[in-house]
């Protein structure tokens, strides 16, 4: 076997420019960088070329858009963007097999993973298939009892009574089962990052294959199975037949996309943009129970998919049944979907408690530790499968390292790693599974997943670190706050707001923007909560701004805002529109602030 490849060499900081609003050490000791000067210029010639307003200018400028992107940058066609399916390995076989078996009207299984991606997959397959005529049993592994991904028992199983079994979001690495599946033909349909050899399938489409040339890597298991369905619908045109309508199914290619933290750049803006416009009409029967009881009464935002939607559907695969959100996803019954959707509800509660026990006693052991390394790790006895993997994103958020919690049930560990730009995890992990040093471990360079005895922990923890570091993990990140211009309470609108979303979405690899406000007035404030702060800020010429400070108490921020009731401070943060009680007014949510110089 070949060795694997060297971890790439850590990249070299760059020295820090004058800080931004004179801000060197805010409240929260970061240090404030504006917009570069080639950046500001770039902004002024796009304002002036198309008639922008500054704001949207400076978001445009630091994404690197020419004047001659700005049309179709700030309205992405999938016309434009969609990649030819044909451009994936093995996409010609899978989609034959496909037509085959609707043809010969064979029995068709599909295997899912347990998230979000995962049911999304599956409902887009088996959705189509409906369309179509044509039926499909739908089998997701238990998180506990089956861990992730395909299994031997099941897939002989499933392979006993059907023709064919189709997995989605899961099978890369999945030799032995995929083995074990005797009688029956195996697709996959997967993202996650692929071993030297594939498994012994009669088709592997994963953008993440090791040689894959498509530069497609940043999709998401959904969104390739909606090149599948595109590939199936223009044979089907060729014979003179009509598929489903694959439009009125980017709902669910975009939540996803947002739920799966799939960079929203390219092909990715396009599915989300258009996604969330066939989400507003609210046709599917399951995202309109869900956003109901998660009383979301405005159009959604790609925030909502990641952080009000995603985790409903995420519950039942993590302390629940694994397939409700699939079924949810699925079903065109109302009153089945608001029943899975009030179920998907009361989980997700569980889901906050036992995540929060988790969380103190990983922070507490994380602390302990120390957090000067490459990387951050917890492990517990009896920690819950079903919420390691949020619980090691909290903990790479607090501490700026790619961080593991894993969860012993006896000698059998089973842990979840999330990681910070710039280092991949997904390689450094499947690299401790070719060295033997875990039972087993892949993913993308963002998330991973593994498994490993009790007597390996520490060694493979160590190495993993020593991988991580090579990387530049061992640095951490800047103390500094990216700031893209400047803007006035007065300047503040709604209309503004909505012009900066023509740059959007917003998500992973395309942050939101962060803009900061000079001296300004803190005319009122307020807790609201325990931890959060609700206040007014003033221009001093009459003009005022509404801004809030989620968890500002929980730090320096709330107390020093409070403290400046009265007089003049900068803050940094984002434009938000607050929708509440039927009325929209623009709202600044604060990041960071400092007493100015």
């Amino acid at each position: 076997m070949r060795a694997p490849a060297p971890a790439p060499a850590a990249p070299v900081a760059a020295p820090l420019a004058a800080p931004f609003l004179g801000v060197a050490n805010s409240v929260t000791g970061r240090f404030w960088t504006g917009p570069e000067a080639e950046v500001d210029r770039a902004a002024q010639a796009l304002a002036q070329q198309h008639d922008l307003p500054p704001a949207l200018s400076a978001v445009l400028a630091r994404r690197g858009v020419t004047p001659p992107e700005v049309p179709g940058f700030l309205a992405p066609s999938l016309r434009d963007l969609l990649p030819d399916p044909l451009s994936l390995r093995d996409m010609d076989r899978a989609a034959e097999r496909l037509l085959t078996a609707l043809a010969r009207r064979e029995r068709i299984a599909v295997f899912a993973d347990y998230d979000v991606d995962g049911g999304a997959s599956a409902a887009l397959l088996v959705r189509w298939l409906r369309a179509m005529g044509h039926g499909a049993t739908l089998y997701i592994p238990d998180r506990i009892d089956e861990g992730y991904g395909p299994n031997d028992a099941a897939m002989a199983q499933l392979a006993r009574s059907h023709d064919l079994i189709v997995c989605v979001d899961c099978g890369a690495l999945s030799h032995g089962p995929i083995a074990a599946a005797q009688g029956a033909d195996v697709v996959v349909l997967d993202h996650h990052l692929g071993g030297e050899t594939l498994p012994p399938a009669l088709a592997v489409v994963n953008p993440n294959r090791q040689d894959e040339a498509a530069g497609l890597g940043h999709l998401c298991a959904a969104a390739v199975v909606f090149l599948l369905l595109v590939e199936l619908n223009r044979r089907l045109r060729g014979e003179g037949r009509t598929g489903p309508d694959l439009m009125a199914m980017l709902d669910l290619v975009a939540l996803a996309t947002v739920a799966d933290v799939a960079p929203l750049t390219g092909v990715n803006r396009a599915f989300v943009r258009q996604g969330l416009r066939v989400m507003t009409r609210r046709d599917r029967a399951g995202l309109r129970a869900l956003s109901d009881v998660a009383r979301l009464d405005r159009a959604p935002a790609a925030y909502h998919l990641g952080f009000v939607l995603g985790p409903r559907v995420n519950a039942g695969g993590r302390v629940g049944a694994a397939d409700l959100g699939a079924r949810l996803l699925m079903t065109d019954d109302p009153h089945e979907a608001a029943a899975l959707a009030e179920k998907l509800e009361a989980l997700n509660a569980e889901r906050r408690d036992i995540e929060a026990t988790v969380r103190a006693e990983a922070m507490a052991q994380a602390e302990a530790r120390g957090a000067d390394g490459p990387l951050v790790w917890a492990a517990g006895d009896g920690w819950h499968p079903g919420v390691i993997g949020i619980v090691a994103a909290r903990l790479k958020e607090a501490f700026g390292r790619p961080a593991v919690v894993i969860g012993f049930d006896g000698d059998e560990g089973k842990g979840s790693a999330r990681s910070v730009p710039g280092v991949d995890l997904g390689v450094s992990v499947q690299r401790l599974a070719a060295e033997g040093m875990i039972t087993r471990g892949g993913g993308h360079p963002m998330a991973a997943g593994l498994s490993l005895g009790r007597g390996q922990l520490d060694p493979a923890m160590a190495r993993l670190g020593d991988l991580l570091a090579r990387q530049g993990a061992d640095r951490g990140p800047a103390a500094r706050l990216r700031i893209d211009g400047l803007v006035m309470p007065g300047a503040v609108t709604v209309e503004a707001i909505e012009a900066l979303e023509q740059a959007g979405p917003y998500g992973a690899a395309a942050p939101a923007p962060r803009f900061a406000m000079a001296d300004v007035r803190v005319e009122h404030s307020r807790r609201v909560g325990e931890t959060h702060l609700k206040l007014s800020l003033g221009d001093g010429a009459g003009r005022t701004l509404d801004a809030i400070a989620f968890g500002a108490f929980e730090g320096p921020l709330g107390p020093m805002l409070e403290a400046h009731r009265g007089r003049s401070v900068h803050v940094a943060g984002r434009l938000e529109i607050n929708s509440y009680g039927g009325r929209t007014r623009p709202q600044f949510r604060i990041d960071d602030a400092a007493a100015p110089g």
